[in-house]
Parts: C-alpha cells; sequence; structure tokens
C-alpha cells in the first residue's frame, strides 16, 4: 500500500508559476526542485513509525532558487517591515532584500515600511529603498526604517498594501510579527488578492518554532557575554562579590543558557523553563551562601522571564502587543539577595548588570551578517515562486520554508532535560531544581 502524505509543513502558493527565472546561476544543480525536502526528524525512528502508520514522514521544503516564478520580475513592487524590538541584523537584512530584489531579479521598485505595522497604516508611510539607501545601513544597529509594537486593524494593513500595489511584502520580526503576517495572509486570500507574504525570523530569544537559529542570536550571545565577564571581575574583585547580570528572555532561556556556556564564569543560571525558590532549604540564598563560602564570590546570570511567579497576584498590566507586562527579576532578585544577606549577618557586595538595551542595539557580527543575508535571500526566492503564507527557517543546517501556521500556538523553549540544559549544570555545578522540590514537599 503506497504511503499517504500527512506532511502538516505544506506551504500555500498563490498559483503554478510560469515565467521563466533570470538568475544566472553556476550550473542547474543550483536551483532547488520542490521535490527536494529535509526531514522534519532526522533520525531512523521517527520515519520508521510513519511508514508503518503508511504515512510519509514530515518533511520540509528546501528554500532556494526554483527555474518557474509566479511574478514577472519586471513588474514587482516588495515592501519591506521590521517589526517589535530591535536586534542586531536587521539592517543586514534589508540589504541583503532589497539587493536581492534589484540586482538578481531585476525588481524596479522596493520600498520600506516606516515603523512596522504602525506604520503599514499610516499614510505616506512606504520609503523608497535602492541600493545607495542601503549600502551603509549595517554599519549600525537598530533598524533604518523603524519598528513599532503592536498592530492596527489588518484590513487597514491589507488596504495600504493594495493600495500601493504590492506584490510582495516581507514582515521581519518575532513570534508576534509572525502571527500578525498569518493574519496579513488570510485577509489577502479572503479577498482574493495576489500578494506573497514570506516573513524572516528575528528574535533575541531564539525561540521561534521550527527555527533552530534566528539572525542576532550569535551577536546577542557575544555581547551578553561581555557582561558576564565583567559581572565576573567586579564581583571577584571584592571581598564576598556577587555579579548579577539580566540578559533578554521572556518566555524562553536560550541566550542565558548559551551565554553562560561560552564564558564558562557563571555560577547560576535561571531561566524561564525551570521555577526556583528563593530562601528555602536548597533555594538560591542557601546556594549562593555555600558558593561564596567555597570561593569567595559567585555570579547569576537570570532571563527577564525566570522567576515570574515571585510575582503572583501582582497585576502589572499589558505591553502594546497585549503581553502581560514582566515583574523586573533582576531588581527582585538584587534587593532581596541584599536582604536576606544582611538580615543573616553576612552582607554581600552586589554588581547589578542589565545589558538588554546594548545587547539588542548593537550591529550584527560577521555570523549573524552572513545568516541574516542567506534567510533574506531565501525569502526573496520563495516570494517570487509564488509562495505565501511562510517563514524561511533554519532546521538541521539548512534553510527550509516553514508555514506560518506551524508557528501558531508553538513557542521553542529550552528542554530541562536536554543537552543545551544539562552542559549548563555542568558548567555552573547548580542543581537541577533550585529549592523547588523541598519546598513542595
Amino acid at each position: 500500500m503506497a504511503a499517504r502524505n500527512a506532511n502538516p509543513f505544506r506551504i500555500e502558493r498563490l498559483g503554478e508559476p510560469t515565467v521563466p527565472s533570470p538568475l544566472a546561476v553556476p550550473s542547474p544543480d543550483t536551483l532547488v526542485e520542490d521535490s527536494e525536502r529535509l526531514l522534519v526528524h532526522p533520525y531512523l525512528e521517527p520515519a520508521r513509525d510513519a511508514l508503518a502508520r503508511g504515512e510519509l514522514p514530515e518533511t520540509f521544503e528546501l528554500a532556494g532558487p526554483r527555474q518557474l516564478l509566479y511574478f514577472d520580475p519586471a513588474r514587482v513592487r516588495a515592501a519591506i517591515a521590521t517589526c517589535g524590538g530591535i536586534c542586531p541584523g536587521l539592517n543586514d537584512v534589508i540589504r541583503a532584500l532589497v539587493l536581492g530584489l534589484t540586482r538578481r531579479y531585476g525588481v524596479p521598485e522596493v520600498f520600506g515600511v516606516r515603523h512596522g505595522y504602525q506604520g503599514l497604516a499610516a499614510p505616506g508611510s512606504l520609503v523608497r529603498l535602492d541600493a545607495e539607501a542601503v549600502a551603509l545601513a549595517p554599519a549600525r544597529g537598530g533598524t533604518m526604517i523603524g519598528t513599532s509594537r503592536g498592530a492596527p486593524p489588518v484590513a487597514e494593513m491589507v488596504d495600504t498594501l493594495a493600495a500601493h500595489r504590492i506584490d510582495l511584502f516581507f514582515p521581519v520580526g518575532g513570534d508576534g510579527t509572525l502571527r500578525g503576517a498569518l493574519e496579513i495572509a488570510a485577509e489577502i486570500a479572503r479577498r482574493g488578492l495576489e500578494i506573497a507574504v514570506v516573513g524572516l525570523p528575528k528574535t533575541i530569544d531564539n525561540d521561534i518554532p521550527w527555527v533552530r537559529r534566528s539572525f542576532g542570536f550569535e551577536t546577542a550571545v557575544r555581547l551578553a557575554g561581555d557582561a558576564i565577564r565583567s559581572a565576573h571581575n567586579e564581583a571577584s574583585s571584592v571581598r564576598r562579590g556577587i555579579g548579577l547580570v539580566k540578559l533578554m528572555g521572556r518566555h524562553a532561556g536560550y541566550l542565558a543558557a548559551a551565554s553562560t556556556l561560552a564564558t564558562g564564569l557563571a555560577d547560576f543560571c535561571l531561566v524561564p523553563e525551570i521555577p526556583f525558590a528563593l530562601d528555602d532549604e536548597g533555594g538560591l540564598f542557601d546556594l549562593l551562601a555555600r558558593r561564596i563560602e567555597r570561593q569567595g564570590h559567585a555570579v547569576l546570570v537570570v532571563a527577564e522571564g525566570a522567576g515570574q511567579e515571585l510575582f503572583a497576584g501582582q497585576d502589572l498590566g499589558t505591553d502594546a502587543s497585549g503581553n502581560p507586562k514582566l515583574g523586573d527579576i533582576g531588581v527582585l532578585l538584587k534587593r532581596e539577595i541584599d536582604r536576606h544577606f544582611e538580615a543573616a549577618g553576612a552582607p554581600v557586595s552586589i554588581k547589578y548588570i542589565d545589558p538588554s538595551y546594548l545587547v539588542r542595539s548593537a550591529p550584527a557580527g560577521t555570523a549573524d551578517a552572513l545568516h541574516g543575508t542567506r534567510l533574506a535571500h531565501g525569502a526573496i526566492h520563495a516570494a517570487m515562486s509564488g509562495r505565501t503564507s511562510m517563514v524561511v527557517g533554519y532546521w538541521h543546517g539548512q534553510l527550509t520554508h516553514v508555514p506560518l501556521t506551524a508557528l501558531a500556538g508553538q513557542s521553542r523553549r529550552v528542554n530541562p532535560h536536554g543537552e543545551l540544559w544539562w552542559s549548563v549544570l555542568e558548567t555552573t555545578g547548580q542543581p537541577l531544581e533550585i529549592g523547588i522540590q523541598r519546598s513542595a514537599s
């Protein structure tokens, strides 16, 4: 019996491509066939189990240039929007999109949307971008076209795209931006418009599902590592010193974990995925006291979303994107650690560092500039071929096509039993659970 296709990663298309690509590729092998796919789960057992059920294993389409396009490049108008918080590499992505569209495909008009989704519904928000405009943009951080949080009504944003006769729309952002992109694509389909919506993954948290690495993450790890090294130098230079570093990571602790591993200087790493207690036996205060007693100082790295259970019962409101605001775990830890050790008659000297804005506003390093450029080129090829309602992913070392529907209701989190977190435990020497087991019993 032939296996049936139960693949949930099918990519939507505006129609069949019929336009020959103008790309002068080195050889036919450079082009990607639609049949070229990458296993989502590369191990033998999942594939064997799927086949045993009469199903094909789940696969991603590979990103890359196609032989036939849906759009005639000479008649295309494209628009780029950067949304949400800034991060290293945004200007590299903008430049790569502009140069790839104009120089490789000969697209005559590329626009930048001023200030993200909010600007997409404002009059006069589209500005022309060309090679000269983007040439030096990557030398500085941030985004040359501006950004914003939140979004106006989807209908208003699609009205702007339609009014400007946009054919390709590239929203660059994190999970909230990509949720918005899915709604925009759905409204475009409802109206019967032919506009390809292809997103690019941007988040320092590195928590977009089905995307192993978003651009900007490696630069963020390097800069966060500088902050941890500074905290270590401060803490180890005084008697009973504690260096406390708060890093970004609303729901996922990838930045905190990776920075801890990269430096090897942190004694404790706290992430949103793993709760902890402060003053129970075996809690954070207890472990800090032991570490200071043994080595004279301690360094603590905490992700901004860690320990939010300590703010239970407080109404912190919501941000412009509608997300619940976080309690400031860095300030809380500094205050409570100071108070605990003062009361115990063994005061400590805390040096608190929050490098969040320094990290996210920096220009991209070489690796992130390269990765962002490759993601941008993958997005261009996908959009020109008529694919839509998707994001360019990175999976097992390959660029892939991921439907926006696959991201809905999911996020990528640090696995407490996975290799990354166990490497953190081996590096810091901290226990798997900090006080929670005892406090619950």
